[in-house]
């Protein structure tokens, strides 16, 4: 059975207009995706969500070089890449990285068999010899540990123990970054109460992204994970390198590359409309596949 690699490639500008008043879903036929909308549909829950389609954005697409990189990586490794494409819900009803939790929903709701699913960015390249990580996780819910931007993290964990989690707090070399996160059909039960803890508690949550400058789910799904005591494996840093610049291994000769096996292009200076961020991904997948065609 196959493992799923879950990633997102949405334009929030694009998008924002077209569903700021009504929720989608979003459902395929033989001839591929469209779309249906609801009108009333109610604010705790997203009902069958399912997945524009199944297909590599190429052309326009801002991160065409890391889902490219990715569908490489999967043809090797008894893996699919799935993009989710559109919103579920306006982004004032939940940010675009608390929505990829439905993952399993999408799944189900398509008939889609898998064994594991790894969320990952959209701003990530993948090396074409990484190893199989799915055979490292032991079955457990897995991610990687944050290495860089430990004062976002640090503030973070102590904004959200402290506004939204009733003071439970976590060590603080335990947290992971949520750009590479891996769980199997056992985690079903625990996405959903995830996202029902969101909405349950979503006016706090962004309360306190908005007044501490510490948005995304991360945080949140750190301390949901370690207070509803998940089995937990931790991978190795080569698994997700982040921050890349501020460990002086961004540089011309790729030098990041000889370090480890998934290079996530975040924390970089000047990066207006992630322009530098498409310079590397385009450079290394370059570097690895020769040139990509739009």
């Amino acid at each position: 059975m196959k493992n799923i690699i879950f990633m997102q490639d949405i334009d929030v500008k694009r998008k924002k207009e077209s569903i700021s008043v009504s929720n989608n879903k979003f459902t395929q036929d033989g001839k591929g995706a469209h779309q249906e909308t609801y009108n009333d549909l109610g604010d705790s829950a997203v009902p069958n969500p399912q997945i524009h389609g199944r297909r590599w954005p190429g052309g326009i697409s801002p991160y065409k070089y890391s889902i490219e990189s990715w569908k490489k990586w999967a043809v090797k490794n008894n893996s699919e890449v799935i993009v989710m494409e559109d919103l579920l819900c306006p982004t004032t009803d939940m940010g675009i990285a608390w929505q990829r939790h439905y993952a399993i929903d999408m799944l189900e709701n398509e008939n889609i068999e898998y064994d594991q699913i790894l969320i990952v960015d959209a701003d990530t390249i993948v090396h074409p010899d990484c190893p199989n990580f799915f055979e490292l996780t032991e079955n457990k819910y897995a991610g990687v540990p944050q290495e860089g931007s430990m004062d976002w993290c640090g503030r973070s964990i102590e904004h959200f123990s402290r506004f939204v989690f009733d003071g439970f707090t976590i060590p603080y070399h335990t947290y992971i970054n949520s750009g590479f996160q891996i769980f199997n059909k056992s985690h079903k039960q625990f996405q959903t109460d995830f996202l029902n803890f969101y909405n349950e508690k979503k006016e706090m949550i962004n309360w306190v992204q908005e007044k501490f400058g510490v948005g995304s789910e991360q945080t949140p799904i750190n301390l949901f994970l370690q207070k509803q005591k998940i089995p937990f494996k931790h991978l190795p840093y080569e698994f997700n390198m982040c921050d890349l610049f501020t460990k002086g291994i961004l540089d011309e000769n790729l030098t990041f590359t000889k370090f480890g096996w998934v290079y996530q292009y975040s924390q970089i200076p000047d990066n207006w409309d992630n322009k530098q961020t498409l310079y590397w991904m385009k450079k290394t997948y370059n570097y690895f596949h020769g040139e990509l065609s739009d």
